[in-house]
């Protein structure tokens, strides 16, 4: 059994408050010592690209680039779903720290082994 987090994020600069909220409470994970991995799909895929966060920000949350940055800083990944950077044109050249592209195997394979998943709907 696994004590990682995996938090699904799906939106990106289109809605910064639904953005933002999952790297918050997996930054919170990652800074009490969990593993925390904020899992991007759709587009929240460009989150974790070059300059994916800049300029989100959502009144009353903090600003998703220094978050972001905290979060990684924290032991935290981000994982950007293979099957949604594809069609967007992103490549592991396109990525930046603290960010990998991963297949659904690996998603399956780390719920299988236990992980819990956080989604903000």
């Amino acid at each position: 059994m696994t004590d990682k987090l995996i938090f699904n994020c799906t939106y990106g600069k289109e809605n910064p408050e639904r953005a933002t909220l999952p790297f918050v409470a997996a930054n919170i994970a990652a800074a009490a010592g969990q593993e925390a991995i904020v899992l991007c799909t759709i587009e929240a895929v460009r989150l974790g690209t070059d300059g994916g966060t800049d300029g989100i920000a959502q009144p009353g949350l903090p600003v998703l680039t220094d978050l972001y940055q905290e979060f990684i800083g924290n032991g935290g990944q981000v994982w950007l779903c293979g099957a949604c950077t594809k069609p967007r044109g992103i490549t592991e050249q396109h990525v930046t720290k603290g960010s990998t592209i991963v297949g659904a195997a690996k998603v399956v394979e780390e719920v299988i082994g236990g992980a819990k998943t956080v989604a903000f709907a």
